[in-house]
């Protein structure tokens, strides 16, 4: 069984931020796999399905980004689900607006839902899909940019974004790995 966590922000006015990459990446997957994410608990939202052959949970924590720890930490813990077949989606301001970054395992960096998971787990080695939406623009604050609406300029580009990040997660669940050992850079990976 294999879980995979969007990270994100509950709640309409947070829909379209950049803050919500996560789960608009998990949005994109669960359409290309036809997995409805309808069901609530573990202080999420979530859907059972397959993925190459695999028993998945798509779980999208509606704890706000800052305590996403919580739900992903109840999931594991009922399922007992390894960490290494759990997978992290999420946005990072670290990386040019979109490209993806996949990465077996690493530090939370900036990001506090990440550091959130990282925390409840007690535990970093778990596969992730970096979604980059950086760098923030200058006079900008931080909070402030992750939580603007992404332009509609860019949702194009965005989207292309989550569709290469949703295509990461079913590689890494098809047991194709990580290219080149480490990872991807690059909005077509």
């Amino acid at each position: 069984m294999w879980l995979v966590v969007g990270l994100g922000n509950p709640g309409k006015q947070y829909d379209c931020t950049w803050h919500n990459c996560g789960f608009m990446t998990l949005h994109v997957l669960s359409e290309r796999n036809n997995i409805k994410i309808d069901k609530l608990k573990w202080k999420g939202e979530y859907g059972r399905g397959t993925i190459a052959g695999e028993d998945v949970i798509l779980l999208r924590p509606h704890t706000f980004m800052n305590l996403s720890g919580e739900s992903v930490s109840e999931v594991i813990k009922f399922f007992k689900i390894p960490l290494d077949h759990m997978i992290v989606v999420y946005d990072d301001i670290d990386i040019k607006r979109g490209t993806i970054r996949v990465r077996p395992s690493g530090s939370a960096g900036t990001h506090n839902g990440m550091k959130s998971v990282i925390y409840h787990l007690s535990s970093q080695d778990f596969p992730r899909v970096r979604i980059g939406c950086g760098p923030v623009p200058e006079k900008w604050d931080l909070a402030d940019f992750v939580l603007s609406t992404i332009p509609k300029e860019e949702q194009d580009t965005m989207y292309e974004a989550f569709v290469e990040g949703a295509k990461a997660v079913e590689d890494i669940i098809a047991g194709k790995g990580f290219p080149g050992g480490k990872g991807t850079v690059g909005g077509k990976r």
